[in-house]
């Protein structure tokens, strides 16, 4: 039978990986200290270094990708409403022509 799933903070997950990278124990002996499954720190371990490798490549931190999908979200919602209002701009325009052959009839 499987057992409840626990989570971890943010804060709990990076503090474990800074003691495996900074103290060169094992993966293996930090989570039997911290009373984490292994594999489970192995994993935070290995997506710590990933960031660490993209951020060096001249990638984007996470809070960066972050912004940048909140941007283009609203980019696309801008767009969407300048399109709308362009033709509203346009019906009102042909309504202006009609009002005016009709005022001067």
């Amino acid at each position: 039978m499987a057992g409840k799933r626990r989570s971890y903070d943010a804060e709990f997950r990076a503090g474990a990986v800074r003691i495996v990278t900074e103290t060169g124990k094992s993966a293996a002996e930090v989570a039997r200290d911290l009373g984490v499954h292994e594999s489970t720190l192995q994993n935070w371990v290995h997506r710590a270094r990933a960031r660490a490798d993209a951020e060096a490549a001249g990638g984007l931190s996470e809070s960066e990708r972050d912004e940048l999908r909140r941007l283009r979200e609203e980019n696309t919602r801008q767009r969407k409403e300048i399109a709308e209002l362009g033709m509203e701009r346009d019906v009102l325009k042909r309504s202006v022509v009609l009002w005016v052959k009709e005022a001067t009839k």
